[in-house]
């Protein structure tokens, strides 16, 4: 293939922070915060749409769920836990290595690899459920990227896809106030202009056989210090899409 999603910049800002993807103090302080809201989403929808046991310790036992840029693992090992069989892909290697040497120290069986969603496309892999969390915003080549995802995803399967709206408040808080004013995150960590809207995202999804069946915002809350799931989509949200079992 002559065609990437591979943005080098990007790949080299979070290869520069890779050590610190398990340290809750750390760079990546924001995304622990984040973790619990986006997992309960994801873990919440699978029940539902897999008719699983909610109360199960493993309801996603035999579920193969791929993590799309998983950088150290943040999400493979939970999911990991309650069940699947969990690939976590992503473009640095750095963050392979970090994820591997995580999950071996927890006893925790991940398929972890350094490549693209283009060349899992291109190998002929498919999921029943693909993660596209906060990744979107980093690569290049939107079309290519949201293309290759929805093909990875197996007829009956699910897509979540999580990222940034492109507004007034997604810059006054995302970029000058997370990254200038209370330094979450490092500057630079993201580009207001590579931000995408819902209905940008919502596009692409149907235009390459998905529907989608669900949207939610993500808001902090900085009176409890906490991220929750809301209507409010103007700058944190999340999008679940699905494949007909027919497709």
């Amino acid at each position: 293939m002559t065609q990437t999603t591979v943005n080098d910049a990007e790949i080299a800002k979070f290869t520069a922070m890779a050590e610190e993807w398990w340290d809750p103090k750390g760079k990546f302080k924001p995304l622990h915060k984040f973790n619990p809201v986006r997992l309960s989403y994801i873990r919440d929808h699978l029940v539902r749409h897999f008719g699983r046991d909610a109360h199960s310790i493993r309801p996603f036992h035999g579920l193969r769920i791929l993590d799309v840029g998983c950088g150290g693992g943040l999400l493979c090992e939970p999911l990991t836990r309650l069940g699947a069989t969990v690939t976590g892909v992503d473009a640095a290697e750095r963050n392979i290595a970090i994820a591997r040497i995580h999950a071996d120290k927890s006893g925790l069986q991940i398929d972890y690899r350094a490549t693209t969603s283009e060349a899992l496309v291109e190998a002929g892999e498919r999921y029943d459920v693909v993660l596209n969390m906060e990744v979107v915003e980093h690569v290049d080549n939107v079309p290519l990227y949201m293309k290759s995802c929805a093909d990875l995803v197996a007829p009956g399967g699910l897509m979540f896809t999580a990222t940034l709206n492109r507004t007034a408040r997604s810059w006054a808080l995302a970029i000058i106030g997370a990254e200038y004013v209370l330094r979450w995150l490092p500057r630079g960590t993201h580009d207001w202009h590579k931000f995408l809207t819902p209905e940008e995202i919502t596009a692409q999804l149907r235009r390459n056989g998905l529907k989608v069946i669900d949207q939610a915002g993500v808001s902090f809350n900085p009176l409890t210090d906490e991220w929750r799931a809301s209507s409010d989509m103007g700058v944190n949200y999340m999008v679940l899409a699905s494949r007909p079992a027919t497709g």
